[in-house]
């Protein structure tokens, strides 16, 4: 299956059971309708939700539970959507490829596609086995801190992708201690990614719109925003296009509240 899937691709997949729909719609949209058989998942469940950097990963312990409650094996796919254009669908598929699970794709455009495309929808109570899979982290899982960005910063096989506002980036808007942006990161906000014209979907002309910006995939790309949560939606952009990527959970809640992390704006 591929990374990127359309709606029309997922319909005559409704029924294998290998597939599990993951929906990390807000609780009362998900309710109202959401596609037949979707998993409910709140986000939260995926950040450790402490300050001050909340977008970090949870406990193994707890991510264990989260899994193994959805019904998680090593032979499971898990297709992600979200009603808010692939924030936290990304975040849950990034989550799966830091614990070496890459069976997973993302439903472009998510429930505004579904919807739009006037597919089914269902009201109806799921129920879920739950699952014994044992979770750990990957080697070379797609995750980066804040001390080996500091170590790699001005190398030249190195960018930073900043997801998050101009205003953010340019230290206008301040939500952290220190406003700004790391030394030399490029700024792309998330949204940009996305076409309102085309229900959310990821824009066709994503690889020449970031390549105008200088991000190309010849350097390895680590991306933030300020919890990780608009960058898991750019991580899973750039490992569409097959950029070496990997995301900063701890993100600008951390960066900009450590005492000696270097800033500019």
């Amino acid at each position: 299956m591929p990374l990127i899937l359309e709606p029309e691709q997922l319909v005559p997949l409704l029924e294998h059971e290998e597939i599990k729909i993951v929906d990390l719609s807000a609780p009362a949209n998900y309710l109202a309708g959401h596609i037949p058989g979707a998993i409910g998942l709140p986000f939260q469940a995926l950040m450790a939700g402490t300050p001050p950097a909340p977008g970090k990963l949870p406990s193994l312990e707890r991510l264990t539970e989260v899994f193994r409650a959805i019904g998680l094996t090593s032979d499971t796919h898990i297709v992600a959507c979200d009603d808010e254009g692939g924030g936290w669908a990304g975040r849950l598929l990034w989550t799966l490829e830091v614990i070496g699970h890459t069976k997973y794709s993302y439903l472009n455009g998510g429930m505004h596609a579904w919807k739009a495309a006037g597919l089914p929808l269902s009201t109806e109570e799921v129920s879920v086995t739950p699952s014994e899979i044992e979770i750990a982290i990957a080697a070379g899982a797609p995750l980066i801190d804040a001390e080996q960005i500091r170590q790699r910063l001005g190398h030249n096989d190195f960018q930073i992708w900043d997801a998050r506002s101009p205003a953010e980036h340019s230290g206008e808007r301040v939500l952290a201690m220190k406003g700004g942006h790391i030394p030399g990161a490029i700024n792309c906000e998330w949204t940009q990614l996305m076409d309102p014209q085309r229900d959310l979907r990821i824009r066709q002309d994503a690889k020449e719109f970031l390549a105008a910006l200088g991000i190309n995939g010849e350097k390895e790309i680590a991306t933030h925003c300020q919890s990780h949560h608009r960058s898991a939606f750019t991580w899973l952009v750039g490992k569409s296009l097959g950029f070496p990527i990997k995301a900063y959970p701890g993100s600008w809640s951390e960066w900009g509240n450590l005492p000696d992390t270097p800033v500019e704006n």
